[in-house]
């Protein structure tokens, strides 16, 4: 009895447990099937989210154009590979779908990316042990190319696969690099996972991202466990909204030419930095930029320089800042450009150290304030600055001429330079550009007022924003004076100052003259601060030599001002050689291609070709009338009739020039010694997608000569300098005014330099 007691006990016991479990999991299920809802999950949605697919649908970003319409940076389509493993993917397949053999796979893929097999097969075997269905290769699978993506598909590798994706691509290389900027893949953590969108990290594309990004679309639908869509799949679509199209002031043409240009001095002198700005004088476009080092912003790794340096690294300008000081005495009524000063040394008071001219001091004698200028005397600006114009008068004109304030050019991360302009010595080397610190665009911009009679123009480099979608103009830039510090009088007055530095017989700017064009300029030497010792370094080659300089004189349509810090010279040259390259280069074929009239008939005597037109033509009449001529016509395929060439009905050209006759059956040239402006105008009247390795002149091309191409091919080449070129052979044979200059005035401000401010 005792027993059946106890047994009736627990049996209750149990009985109000398993009840009482009942009521809770009964419960459970009945809340669950009220609310539909698990620890704050809703089941309706956890389930459509397992059985929908859903995917962002990337905006194409917007095109970053020159002013003419030549694309400087555009969206090309990548690849991203991954792999299925999982063996259901193949039933019912008379091949496999999947990764059957992961060390096959690797082997097979591992030369192709370049990469260790071993880190393939890793990839691969983890997955595979995880039980992933499948699984992608991170940095090494995504952004490949087409021709990469081709080369895998044609080994036949079963389970490997690739999805289309947006990669920015900047055809021209380093071309503008420092303005353009580049834009990269980032990765963003979102509710549906990981989205990778393309941003832009610098330059214009960072800028302007908001303009260029667009607005991403998105697409949804029902799926089965293998991720492929129902045959009702409820399918949801919200289209892209692509980028609008930028387009800059930057011609392609020119920014080429300079770059080219800029490579050769590069690699010959070998500068610690180099800075050149092309601009529109009357509008404030800024035709081209370039800085040095550079880098190419389709693979930005191991960037020496981030700094857009004609933008945002202000320095002590040198003798061009004397454009500012004679431009204001003048504008003072107290410039008398015959009256003379005794060169050489000249100091105020005691008390404040000698200023000495560049020629060591010695000076050329009893000479004239227009000679002053020529001659670039330091003494000369002194003397006007501390006797004529006056020192707080000066300093209006430092201001007026915006030396204290930005640009407000449109580009990032513009700096300001420092007026040091407080003891006596410090207002005296303002005078000739020392001590004060400017950035050349600053200086640009104040020289503008030279050209338009007086008034400066707000220097710009977007041009305008067109709707991706309807081709309209959103906004457009227009031209801007913003400021006259001087009179129409004192303008016109000062381009003959600039015009007598280069092609008087005592300017210190003769390398600068110019077959066609005559032109005006100021030349500068700065010394360079010690960073350790104080004071200011010595040696030859421890200077930014510079040339501010415009043409033609007449009726200047271009302004140009270069640097270069630290070139690396010969004994025999000045720092006027590669500046010359460059400017000279630069400058008279960017007119002659802007059609400039010269000012002088060519020297030759030869007679410019007006171009016939071709179009519609017949390949071999057009051939035989173009050598007849005199040109050098180099027929694209073998059509029997001309659809289009790069120079245009009625254009003038010079007897022996390269033109390119694109037929209707166009087959690939040999691009062998061409250059790179020569090979992106072939490219451009086929919109091939072009990338190329080197600079200089063509040695090799990824199409083989003879094979068809059409419009959107990739063409890859490669460009060497050849070895022993030179780029100053031209300008060795200057005058001595000029190698005294550039020798010497090095030394312009060495009086000046140890001066104490507490002796002043």
């Amino acid at each position: 009895m005792k027993k059946n007691k106890t047994a009736n006990i627990m049996a209750g016991v149990y009985t109000l447990i398993f009840v009482a479990l009942f009521l809770v999991i009964a419960g459970r299920f009945l809340y669950i099937q009220a609310t539909g809802e698990v620890s704050g999950v809703a089941l309706g949605e956890w389930a459509e989210k397992q059985r929908s697919a859903s995917f962002t649908m990337q905006a194409q970003r917007g095109k970053i154009m020159d002013k003419n319409g030549m694309v400087l940076a555009y969206d090309r389509p990548a690849y991203r590979m991954y792999a299925v493993l999982d063996e259901a993917y193949s039933e019912n397949s008379p091949k496999a779908l999947h990764v059957s053999n992961t060390e096959e796979t690797a082997e097979k893929l591992a030369p192709i990316l370049e990469v260790d097999e071993n880190e393939i097969k890793s990839i691969l075997d983890d997955a595979v042990n995880t039980g992933k269905f499948q699984v992608e290769f991170g940095k090494l699978g995504r952004q490949l190319s087409q021709q990469v993506k081709e080369e895998i598909e044609d080994t036949e590798i079963p389970g490997i696969y690739f999805d289309e994706e947006p990669m920015r691509y900047y055809p021209n290389g380093i071309f503008a690099s420092h303005i353009i900027g580049f834009a990269r893949e980032i990765e963003e953590e979102t509710e549906d996972g990981i989205e990778h969108n393309i941003t832009g990290v610098t330059g214009m594309e960072n800028v302007m991202n908001e303009v260029l990004g667009g607005k991403d679309g998105f697409i949804s639908y029902q799926r089965d466990r293998y991720n492929k869509k129902l045959l009702d799949p409820d399918e949801i679509i919200q289209e892209p909204e692509d980028g609008d199209s930028v387009y800059l002031t930057l011609d392609q043409k020119i920014q080429t030419l300079l770059d080219d240009v800029m490579t050769q001095v590069d690699e010959q002198y070998n500068p610690a930095k180099m800075n050149a700005i092309i601009m529109d004088p009357k509008t404030g476009e800024i035709l081209a930029m370039s800085t040095r080092p550079t880098y190419n912003p389709n693979s930005p790794d191991n960037v020496e320089n981030w700094y857009n340096d004609p933008i945002s690294s202000p320095f002590e300008p040198g003798s061009t800042f004397k454009i500012f000081t004679w431009a204001a005495a003048i504008e003072e009524g107290v410039y008398n450009g015959e009256e003379t000063f005794k060169s050489g040394t000249y100091q105020p008071n005691e008390r404040i150290e000698k200023i000495r001219d560049h020629n060591q001091g010695e000076g050329w004698g009893e000479i004239s304030y227009d000679e002053g200028f020529m001659r670039s005397s330091n003494v000369a600006a002194s003397k006007l600055l501390w006797e004529e114009i006056g020192a707080d008068k000066y300093y209006e004109y430092i201001k007026a001429f915006g030396f204290e304030d930005p640009t407000g050019i449109d580009l990032p991360d513009e700096a300001v330079g420092r007026i040091q302009y407080n003891w006596p010595s410090e207002k005296l080397r303002t005078a000739f550009g020392q001590g004060t610190t400017v950035t050349p665009i600053q200086q640009m911009k104040a020289a503008s007022a030279v050209v338009n009679d007086g008034k400066m123009v707000k220097p710009y480099v977007v041009d305008k924003i067109v709707d991706a979608t309807t081709g309209n103009v959103m906004e457009e830039t227009e031209p801007e004076y913003v400021g006259q510090p001087i009179s129409a009088e004192t303008a016109e007055q000062m381009r003959g100052l600039l015009t007598s530095v280069v092609n008087d017989e005592n300017g210190t700017g003769a390398p600068y003259k110019l077959d066609d064009y005559i032109v005006g300029g100021k030349t500068g030497t700065a010394q360079m601060p010690d960073p350790e010792g104080g004071g200011y370094l010595t040696g030859r080659e421890n200077y930014v030599f510079s040339f501010l300089g415009m043409a033609p004189m007449d009726n200047p349509q271009l302004m140009v001002y270069v640097s270069i810090q630290q070139p690396e010279l010969e004994d025999t040259e000045s720092g006027s050689a590669p500046l010359s390259f460059i400017f000279n280069n630069v400058v008279e074929n960017s007119l002659h291609y802007l059609d400039v009239e010269p000012d002088e008939d060519e020297s030759d005597g030869i007679d410019e070709v007006e171009f016939p037109e071709v179009v519609d033509e017949s390949t071999e009449n057009i051939q035989s009338d173009l050598e007849e001529k005199g040109l050098r016509p180099i027929v694209i395929g073998e059509g029997e009739k001309i659809i289009s060439s790069n120079v245009e009905a009625g254009e003038k050209v010079l007897p022996n020039e390269k033109v390119l006759l694109l037929t209707d059956e166009p087959t690939m040239p040999d691009l062998a010694g061409w250059s790179l402006r020569e090979v992106m105008e072939f490219a451009n009247m086929l919109q091939l997608q072009t990338e190329r390795f080197g600079n200089g002149y063509v040695t090799s091309q990824s199409i083989e000569v003879g094979k068809p191409i059409q419009e959107g091919d990739y063409l890859g080449f490669e460009l060497e300098i050849p070895s022993g070129e030179t780029s100053s052979d031209d300008n060795d044979d200057n005058d001595d005014s000029e190698d005294d200059e550039a020798d010497t005035e090095n030394d312009e401000e060495n009086a000046a330099e140890n001066e104490d401010s507490e002796e002043e």
